[in-house]
């Protein structure tokens, strides 16, 4: 009993105001960049935008976003971790205001080129945080709570940015967010205490100097490579997926929300599930089961034609609940790589090489995927879902490396 005790530790107070404050931020993180998805038909018809267009609208944003993480990276340490955080997210409600004022193709793409700058450090940061703050047996169901954001986002967030649009215009949604942000923004500022016991082990003087020894790391490449393969399914398959429902599926514009609503339903289910479960048992065996799962699902989904909005529902919801199970253990297991010195390079340089690969995969879905006139069924979408479901193949092999290495720490925990 005792053992179990020591497996399973509990939360302090304060643990649990940064579990909740930490999923708010990454709630509105994640819908900034997921509500793109959502808006994409709309956006590709009021900008008068390509599929190769909008691809890169949403590769911007990755692209700056990896750029910003590596040039952050070897200066990650060297600061309290809150410090960074309020710079980084404090710039990104500008970016999103920035995305809201935008009134053509162009000056979206540069908008969103600024919010990916400082939106694409605060998950390296966040997870930093998380890392010096709970224990590996612990993570799982932080990371399970903290990744409810994406549920959140899809059952209120992206239905109600999806409301606003109709209503108020896409502009609107943007809005939403920031002001939500500034929000966010007081409780980080007032509640959150420094988090600077990483600054006692520091030994590289040099940032870029730091930077390189975090790079040149045998075993930190390997959950370089695991993260940044399990991005690009994701970055693939979401950016098109409210034009294939519109164009392709036959859902309509008012029924998307409640496809999103539903989605996010069965993710909010999983998603604490799949936490506990990560700290419980193998989280290799759990990350293999969801890839499995995905897999399937993928295939189905992209090669669907006209279906009823009950039958994409429930489709959408094992989808996701696929995907999201292999989420949590993964980022779970990453966290395990780095040792404490380097656990804000390391968490950095993973964002962007994750976001950097998610850009790449996002302007080939937009040369994969073609659409011959604005309302017209996109085509090839059945090859992306055979492209992802290859990629996800290759990601388990990637993450049985990185359970291999984090293997021997775990058992020194429980020793």
């Amino acid at each position: 009993m005792e053992k179990t005790k020591q497996e399973v530790p509990k939360f302090t107070s304060y643990q649990k105001f940064i579990i909740v404050l930490l999923a708010l931020l990454q709630f509105t993180v994640i819908l900034d960049f997921m509500v793109i998805s959502p808006l994409g038909d709309i956006l590709m018809k009021k900008l008068d935008m390509s599929t190769a267009n909008f691809g890169f609208a949403v590769s911007a944003y990755a692209f700056s976003a990896g750029t910003s993480g590596l040039l952050a990276a070897g200066f990650a340490d060297k600061f309290d971790r809150k410090k960074l955080l309020l710079f980084f997210y404090t710039g990104f409600i500008g970016g999103t205001i920035f995305c809201a004022l935008a009134t053509n193709y162009h000056t979206l793409v540069a908008a969103r080129i600024i919010t990916g700058l400082f939106g694409g450090v605060i998950g390296s940061v966040s997870l930093a945080i998380v890392t010096d703050l709970f224990v590996i047996n612990q993570r799982g169901r932080v990371m399970g709570f903290i990744q409810m954001a994406f549920a959140t986002s899809q059952i209120l967030g992206i239905p109600l940015g999806l409301y606003f649009a109709n209503h108020w215009g896409w502009h609107s949604s943007f809005f939403m967010i920031a002001a939500l942000g500034v929000v966010i923004l007081a409780a980080i500022i007032i509640k959150m205490q420094p988090v600077n016991k990483h600054l006692e082990l520091q030994s590289d003087k040099n940032a870029f100097l730091h930077l390189w020894h975090t790079l040149s790391n045998k075993n930190y490449q390997v959950g370089f490579a695991a993260i940044a393969f399990l991005s690009i399914g994701g970055f693939m398959l979401q950016p098109f997926s409210s034009a294939f429902l519109v164009n392709n599926i036959g859902i309509s514009q008012e029924q998307l929300p409640l496809v999103f609503f539903f989605t996010g339903i069965s993710v909010m289910f999983i998603m604490p599930l799949v936490g506990k479960l990560s700290d419980r048992v193998s989280k290799f065996r759990l990350f293999s089961a969801g890839s499995f799962i995905s897999i399937v699902t993928i295939l189905i989904y992209t090669h669907l034609g006209l279906t009823p909005l009950w039958e994409i529902v429930i489709i959408n919801m094992i989808m996701f609940m696929g995907i999201m199970s292999r989420m949590i253990p993964a980022t779970t297991l990453n966290t395990g790589i780095p040792d404490m010195k380097d656990r804000g390079a390391y968490m950095a340089i993973t964002s962007s090489l994750q976001q950097i690969a998610g850009g790449i995969a996002a302007v080939c879905a937009g040369f994969i995927v073609h659409q011959e006139t604005k309302t017209s069924p996109l085509e090839n979408y059945d090859i992306l879902g055979f492209v992802i479901a290859a990629v996800t193949l290759s990601s388990i092999f990637l993450i049985w490396r990185v359970d291999k290495l984090v293997k021997p720490k775990e058992e020194a925990l429980k020793g």
